[in-house]
């Protein structure tokens, strides 16, 4: 598994996180700021996914 995956998938947990304290306290600015880690989170875990399914086509 490649470590791009890895912290994509902790980001996107913090984002994820955030994002419900910021709805809980009603502040906007957490809010948002949860969602682009969440997403940031995602692009990071879809390059570890290209990087594994390349180096998994190397192999064969």
């Amino acid at each position: 598994m490649d470590k791009d995956r890895i912290v994509g998938s902790a980001k996107e947990i913090k984002g994820s996180v955030k994002e419900t304290i910021g709805e809980a306290t009603g502040d906007a600015k957490l809010q948002a700021g949860g969602r682009a880690d969440k997403a940031e989170g995602r692009i990071q875990n879809a390059v570890g996914r290209v990087k594994d399914a390349i180096r998994n086509a190397l192999r064969m």
